[in-house]
Order: structure tokens, then C-alpha cells, then sequence
């Protein structure tokens, strides 16, 4: 039995799925306890990741456990599976963490993060992932009205990564005992900009589309209302003033499981209803 923190979102729902694919039981962690957008064979279990007291009845019988970085009692979080007796936790984080810089508020919660599992006694592993080809369903409001995708940062290139392929080592890592103590860098088998990723979706969805670069300023402000400062200054840090680059691709992921790490259209074949 594993425990999957996050178990509805992009990354969290991909783990689900690889555990049930091989034939693993699984628990799925929502604050509610809801079933809701979870595979029938997954269980829905209750729990805040921010109250690790409330963690003990998913975690009873859990042999490893799936974990989001940047909550703010870790620790607490992974001391609660020790006393349950989980044995391996797989840590999401990110390229970022690597640099160790703890004035970036971004950078800061990974390292703390990574700090914790480290520390905690249990099997780890570390998952450092570059940025998510999921990340193309924020574009949906303005790409249904209008058919036009603005975007921030239009000129940093990425090797975006599948979050199928996290979810894939991710399952490996927590059913095999091989990964303990290993930090993976993992990327996408291309490195694009973001015009890059509209033109593979239009020719996917048989549909023209426009790119269009979103200014910094505008940038800035949009991301403002939806987020602390200090987390848009560090998005600034790493993408205006390059202090991150996630460009290089790296054999990890086939390495790991053995195929090709999944392209951004194959990602928008598997993906393409959502996008109407």
C-alpha cells in the first residue's frame, strides 16, 4: 500500500495511475476524503499536509509514501510516517533546489523540502523535475475565447517534461528499494520555447492559434494577484535574470524506465479533449 499526497493533481494523479498500472494498492490523500476525479480502484483517504496530525489513519500500513515539497511543517509530516512505520518516501522538488539558495522564496521550500527527507530516517529518494507540460492547461481561458495563447517568458527555453514520466519514476522509485538515497534530474526529450509548444498544440488540436510574448510588466502583475510576492520575484529570478536553466536535456527518464521520455505532442495527443 502507498500513500499519495497531491493525488488530484497533475503530478499526484500520474503517481496514482503508475502504482495502480503495476498492480500496486493505493491511497490517495484529499483534504476531504474525496473520491472525486480518482481512479475507482484508488482509496480516498482524508488529510492536511499543513496538520500532520490529521495524517496517521492514511499512513497506518502505508509502505511508502508520495510527498509535494513546501508544507509547512515537513518534518512533522514525515515523523508522523516513521511512527506508522512507512519506509521510503519520494520526494517532489525541483532543478532549483540544487543551487541552494535560500533568498529565493521558490528555491527556499524545495531545499526545506529536501532538508526534511534527508533527515527523516526513512528511504528517500528526490525528484528535481524541469517544468511541467501541464503547465499549457493555463493557457485554456484565453486559448477557448479567442484562440490566442500570451505568455509569459516567451524567450526561456525548456525541456519540458510529461508529468506521466514523474508519475512513471515515481512509482519505481517507491516500489524498489534500488533508488533510496538518489537525487533525479528529470527532463523532457526536447528543449522548447514557448511558441514552440502552441504551434505543436494547434497542428494537434487542427486548429490555428496565435502565440503572443506577454510583456514582463503585464506579466508581473497577473501573476501578482494570484500569488505572494516573493514567489513572483522568484519566478522573476529564474526566468528573467536566468538564474535557472532547465533547457538541458538528460537521459534520466529513459534511463529509469526504459522507453523514451514522452514528447509535448504526444503530451497534447493524450490531452487534447481538455482543450475543447
Amino acid at each position: 500500500m502507498f500513500l499519495v499526497t497531491g493525488a488530484t493533481g497533475n503530478v499526484g494523479g500520474e503517481v496514482v495511475r503508475a502504482l495502480l498500472d503495476t498492480g500496486q494498492q493505493v491511497r490517495a490523500l484529499t483534504r476531504d476524503g474525496s473520491g472525486h476525479g480518482l481512479p475507482p480502484s484508488a482509496e480516498p483517504v482524508p488529510g492536511d499536509l499543513d496538520r500532520p496530525d490529521t495524517l496517521a489513519g492514511a499512513l497506518d500500513g502505508a509502505a511508502g509514501i508520495f510527498l509535494l515539497p513546501g508544507y509547512r511543517d515537513t518534518p512533522g509530516v514525515l515523523a508522523e510516517a516513521s511512527r506508522a512505520g512507512v519506509e521510503r518516501v519520494v520526494l517532489l522538488s525541483g532543478g532549483s533546489a540544487g543551487d541552494g539558495d535560500m533568498t529565493n522564496a521558490v528555491s527556499r521550500y524545495m531545499i526545506r523540502s529536501e532538508e526534511a527527507a534527508r533527515a527523516c530516517g526513512l528511504a528517500w529518494t528526490i525528484l528535481r523535475p524541469s517544468a511541467f507540460m501541464s503547465n499549457a492547461f493555463r493557457w485554456l481561458p484565453r486559448l477557448r475565447d479567442a484562440g490566442v495563447v500570451r505568455v509569459p517568458f516567451a524567450g526561456v527555453r525548456t525541456a519540458v517534461i510529461d508529468p506521466a514520466d514523474i508519475g512513471a519514476v515515481a512509482a519505481l522509485a517507491l516500489t524498489s528499494g534500488e533508488h533510496a538515497g538518489q537525487t533525479y534530474r528529470l527532463t523532457g526529450p526536447q528543449s522548447l520555447v514557448p511558441a514552440d509548444q502552441v504551434e505543436i498544440l494547434a497542428r494537434v488540436l487542427g486548429r490555428p492559434l496565435r502565440f503572443e510574448a506577454q510583456p514582463n510588466d503585464e506579466a508581473r502583475a497577473e501573476m501578482s494577484a494570484a500569488m505572494p510576492a516573493e514567489y513572483v520575484d522568484a519566478f522573476f529570478r529564474f526566468y528573467v535574470d536566468g538564474e535557472l536553466d532547465e533547457s538541458v536535456v538528460l537521459p534520466t527518464v529513459p534511463d529509469l524506465v526504459g522507453r523514451p521520455a514522452r514528447t509535448f505532442e504526444q503530451w497534447a495527443h493524450a490531452h487534447a479533449d481538455a482543450f475543447g
